[in-house]
């Protein structure tokens, strides 16, 4: 299907043409630069939203002290004597969010991985539109510089919490964040939207289409499956916040009501009526879970491909994990219900969305048990991206297992709102991913650096990493169900929370340290970009049809015709072969088994 659209596609000399610095580093065509402009700007935009995190867990942690750090990064205007002002804890808490779910999972997960790995492990010159690949990583990056903008308004940036409800976020005399800073938030998503639609269309028709010869759909690497289809999911659920967007910047700044209706300010009655803020989030989540398995189907793609790998054994139900991929997709789209349990919904509704949710564990579980079985036995090869990919499977399941209670609409309502959810979404969302995206960097950094990263200072990245992310969101479950309520700027007006201050601190010193140790990763990185050991094409003994391509990048991945596939990627320790592992490029022997899956 795909071998003469490749011919058409690419050249063999598009090595050979000369590319000046622009061409080759900034307007690149060339998926394999772009999958590192996503990367670059997703650890620039990972290191903000880490920060802010620190500033407001020492707000939590010791309320009301002053900090020099706060007087140098907020300034006398929001930290007036090194004291934090509660709006701009608001502001941070409402940024850190949006940053670290778009612009650094999103980004470091489907910007990076798919654009570095659809066309290598499809064998494919490149994506099927190198201009509108190029087009969708600027777009991305334009709407990440209007984010960081938007923290210097004067007024301050967006402040309404990262699913900006109205309306605190529809009204720009609300609150001080919701004037210009909120404007910059909306721009910015809408551009951030534009991205991933054009990236999405590109990664689905590039697989689609542009396969080589022998690579049917069952041939392909799990890694593909979920890059394939979270595609399909944004496209589907990335429109609909953008027409919330739109809706919202017609209310602020043209008069209309579609979210707000009988709203008093200060004893003034405004002019609205008919509204619904319950339609936004309706809007909203119908993106937000759906964006959920945006960043997490990704990290599991990846960490299917490392189990195998680094287990030296097949990957477990290969079908299975294609469907149980499938059904989370599907599934992902019904259950937006379950963020709504306390915002005046039918009973009757609820049960439906706790059915639908609940639903959706049979899946997550076909994952977790493929996994467990492929390490089950497994020749274990224990470098750090293999670390990271078995911690994955470690916070999955332990945030899943929370997400049972929040799906359920009659527990839901007890923990709602408190640090039980921020522990689970943390753990299931935010690490499994931060685990997944490690992983893919520790893996394929040969691939797309040409140099390998120091090994033992990847084993001290993952084992402070790991104890201090439990550390940090393990005891938030406990709080959470002693009623403590996130977003608050302090708790101390409470006498009821303050046996909680010191579990508060705990937590806060497991964050600072977590957050410093972040430093040997990032290190380990950019050191081994330019000083590292150079790596031998083939480092891991892997099947996958990127590590056939040189370790010099040409553009167009193979210098001469693009290989053939004559099996599935998981052939490790096959009876019959004198090595552990056999390429998808090397043909089947006379009466050879076919193991698939």
């Amino acid at each position: 299907m795909s071998a003469v659209g490749h011919e058409i596609h690419g050249h063999d000399d598009h090595g050979h043409h000369k590319e000046t610095f622009i061409t080759k580093y900034i307007f690149s065509i060339d998926h394999k630069m772009i999958a590192k402009q996503y990367l670059l700007t997703g650890v620039v935009m990972g290191i903000i939203g880490i920060v802010m995190s620190l500033l407001f867990r020492m707000q939590i942690a010791w309320p009301e002290e002053s900090f020099t750090i706060f007087k140098v990064l907020l300034g006398d205007k929001f930290a007036p004597g090194g004291v934090m002002r509660n709006d701009i804890y608001l502001a941070l808490v409402t940024i850190h969010g949006t940053i670290m779910v778009f612009f650094v999972l999103t980004a470091g997960l489907s910007g990076t991985f798919s654009n570095l790995l659809i066309p290598l492990q499809i064998g494919a010159r490149d994506m099927a539109s190198g201009f509108m690949n190029m087009i969708s990583y600027w777009l991305f990056f334009l709407s990440s510089v209007i984010m960081v903008i938007s923290l210097f308004v004067e007024a301050g940036p967006a402040s309404a919490g990262w699913t900006i409800y109205p309306p605190l976020s529809a009204l720009p005399q609300a609150i001080g964040g919701s004037g210009a800073g909120m404007t910059l938030w909306l721009v910015s998503m809408a551009i951030f939207i534009a991205s991933s639609l054009m990236g999405s269309l590109n990664y689905v028709v590039t697989v689609i289409n542009l396969r080589t010869k022998g690579m049917s759909m069952t041939r392909l690497p799990l890694t593909i499956w979920a890059f394939f289809i979270t595609a399909v999911i944004g496209i589907v659920s990335f429109p609909v916040l953008l027409s919330a967007a739109l809706l919202l910047i017609f209310d602020r700044s043209f008069g209309t009501s579609f979210f707000l209706s009988d709203i008093f300010i200060a004893g003034d009655v405004l002019h609205y009526q008919g509204g619904s803020p319950v339609l936004f989030e309706h809007l909203f989540w119908f993106l937000g879970h759906p964006e959920v398995y945006i960043v997490l189907l990704p990290a599991l793609g990846i960490t299917s491909e490392i189990i195998a790998t680094n287990s030296r054994k097949p990957i477990f139900g290969y079908r299975a994990m294609i469907a149980s991929i499938l059904a989370i997709a599907f599934l992902s789209t019904i259950v937006w219900g379950h963020h709504m349990f306390v915002s005046g919904m039918n009973p009757f509704l609820g049960s439906v969305f706790t059915f639908t949710t609940l639903l959706i564990a049979i899946p997550s579980a076909v994952k977790a048990f493929n996994y467990i079985t492929t390490l089950w036995r497994g020749n274990l090869q224990m470098n750090p991206a293999m670390l990271f990919s078995i911690g994955l499977v470690s916070t999955f399941i332990t945030g899943g297992l929370t997400g049972i209670i929040l799906g359920d609409s009659t527990l839901d309502i007890n923990v709602h709102d408190t640090y039980f959810v921020v522990a689970h979404f943390h753990l299931v969302m935010g690490i499994s991913a931060l685990y997944g995206m490690f992983a893919g960097i520790y893996h394929w950094f040969p691939k797309m650096f040409g140099r390998m990263m120091n090994k033992n200072l990847g084993y001290i990245h993952f084992w402070v990493t790991a104890v201090c992310a439990y550390g940090v969101f393990f005891p938030m479950h406990f709080i959470g169900m002693a009623g403590l309520p996130r977003r608050y700027y302090t708790n101390s007006a409470f006498p009821l929370f303050d046996d909680l201050a010191d579990v508060n601190v705990i937590i806060t010193m497991f964050a600072i340290i977590g957050a410093a140790f972040q430093l040997v990763f990032l290190w380990n990185f950019f050191y081994s970009i330019f000083k590292g050991k150079r790596a031998p094409q083939n480092p891991w003994r892997s099947n996958t049809l990127e590590w056939t391509t040189p370790v010099e990048h040409i553009h167009g991945n193979w210098p001469g015709e693009i290989p053939e596939v004559y099996r599935w990627p998981y052939d490790y320790s096959k009876p019959g072969h004198d090595e552990d592992f056999v390429p998808q490029t090397v043909p089947m022997k006379p009466n050879e088994e076919q193991l698939h899956h």
